[in-house]
């Protein structure tokens, strides 16, 4: 089997502690990111859907200024959010580099993105729903977690799914601070040279880790469906 794999793969045999280390790096960079970036895309994608227009809060200042940044924060591309956000990554995490210097922008990179997508799944909850729940003498902070957030986990797992998969593609430019993972491996031991085999290599392992996480939002999406 090892020979069989050296004669397919040579440059990568030569050394499969890098891919595995690259391996390693990649699913730390979407772990860490990914979990910070829930729990504060979750609390900004419900802030804007109980602040508008019909919501239970309805606070069309927070509204506003909340739905403004988040287009702000979305359009501005990732490679440019790891260099202004380099001072505050040192302050934060001690350090520019490696996978802890990338986190605070993968998260910066994803989060409004994030809550742009709970606001949309949060907006497909039945209005009668909110509506009985209210006139039930249920608090606002009760009809969220009963009604909204309950109503919605289907289409919350589909949205996080889409983007815990962007964001592996955003690890991917995350050897700009020296963090590692699969991108920076294709790249650097890869294209620069020349060894197409660790290209393809890195190719499919992010496929294989991109179908797992595919397949178990799915798998939750259709046990939440009623």
């Amino acid at each position: 089997m090892s020979e069989a794999l050296e004669k397919i793969m040579p440059n990568v045999m030569a050394d499969p502690e890098r891919f595995w280390d690259s391996v390693t790096a990649t699913l730390q960079m979407t772990a860490w990111s990914g979990c910070i970036m829930f729990v504060l895309g979750l609390f900004f994608g419900v802030i804007l859907t109980v602040t508008r227009d019909g919501g239970i809060l309805k606070q069309r200042a927070v509204h506003q200024i909340l739905d403004k940044l988040v287009n702000l924060f979305r359009s501005i591309p990732f490679v440019i959010f790891i260099a202004i956000l380099l001072p505050v990554t040192k302050a934060i995490m001690g350090t520019k580099i490696g996978v802890r210097g990338v986190i605070v922008p993968l998260v910066a990179a994803s989060v409004f993105f994030f809550a742009r997508q709970v606001e949309t799944a949060l907006a497909g909850v039945d209005p009668g729903l909110i509506e009985a729940a209210e006139s039930m003498g249920k608090s606002p902070l009760n009809i969220i977690f009963t009604v909204y957030l309950h109503e919605s986990v289907a289409a919350l797992s589909r949205g996080t799914t889409i983007t815990l998969i962007n964001l592996i593609g955003l690890t991917a430019m995350a050897g700009y601070v020296g963090a590692g993972g699969l991108g920076d491996y294709a790249i650097t031991w890869g294209y620069n040279y020349g060894h197409t085999d660790v290209i393809w290599v890195s190719v499919l392992a992010i496929v294989v880790i991109v179908t797992v996480i595919q397949c178990i939002g799915g798998l939750i999406a259709k046990k939440a469906t009623h």
